[in-house]
């Protein structure tokens, strides 16, 4: 070997060894300020490698379940009806809004459980994403908590940490600059067990609270919701999206059922 390539391969050496010791030193590092914790509450991400609207084995060993196939809206049903009204629809893979139609829900209940899917808007666009919603009542908001879907920049509820993006609605407020700029997809997490409610987006928790504690009965009979009774007493209840008049699409819509 010539010193002229034994000296190029000795540099090429000494590059890599650089590269892979600053690496390492940065997974030892942990989140920098500003990104959020991972402390153990943090959810556990799911196969991002799978097909839209599918689950892998592992997420079905999991408990996992779709509420949506991407191709059919089989499972859902208007709020306080027994058919699926207008205005929903399978398109390109996704659970969209298309016209006037009104809330739809799920037909099953759930009591415990995760909930993970995405979520995209227009400009301006408002939705919403209800949970242990109680039928009955003249709309599916005066019994169910919901999960704030909305353009922050472009609506003025955006103006409000109470009812901005992944806020529990008008109760509960949402940390500012977590939600992506409208047209991209947002990644929504709801998880309720024995009470205890968290809302996650784009895997950043954003409220955290109980439902029936004295704080939650505090805020609720200071909000609007105090005039309706059923307001957050279903112990277990349907999924519900919300028709607020924008055109709005969800897609990977899983859940697991907590026992």
């Amino acid at each position: 070997m010539s010193p002229g390539l034994r000296a190029r391969l000795a540099a090429s050496l000494r590059v890599t060894v650089l590269v892979m010791s600053a690496g390492a030193a940065a997974a030892c590092a942990g989140p920098a300020n500003g990104e959020p914790a991972t402390d153990g509450d943090a959810p556990a991400a799911l196969d991002q490698e799978a097909p839209l609207n599918t689950l892998t084995e592992a997420e079905r060993a999991d408990g996992w379940e779709l509420l949506f196939d991407g191709a059919s809206l089989d499972g859902w049903r208007g709020y306080n009806r027994p058919d699926l009204p207008g205005g929903w629809a399978a398109v390109d893979g996704t659970l969209a809004r298309t016209g006037s139609g009104g809330d739809i829900i799920t037909d099953r209940t759930f009591e415990d459980f995760e909930l993970r899917l995405e979520w995209r808007l227009e400009p301006g666009g408002n939705s919403g994403i209800f949970y242990r919603a109680a039928e009955g009542e003249e709309w599916v908001y005066h019994s169910a908590p919901e999960y704030q879907v909305l353009d922050d920049e472009g609506h003025a509820d955006g103006q409000s940490p109470l009812t901005s993006a992944g806020a529990n609605y008008g109760l509960h407020p949402a940390p500012r600059g977590v939600v992506r700029p409208v047209g991209e997809w947002n990644e929504a997490r709801i998880v309720v067990t024995d009470g205890r409610v968290e809302h996650w987006l784009n895997g950043t928790r954003m409220v955290e609270y109980e439902l029936g504690s004295a704080d939650w009965q505090a805020r609720v009979a200071g909000s609007k919701f105090s005039e309706w009774p059923a307001y957050g007493q279903a112990h277990a209840g349907h999924i519900g999206l919300q028709d607020h008049g924008d055109p709005v699409w969800y897609r990977n819509i899983k859940i697991r059922v907590i026992e």
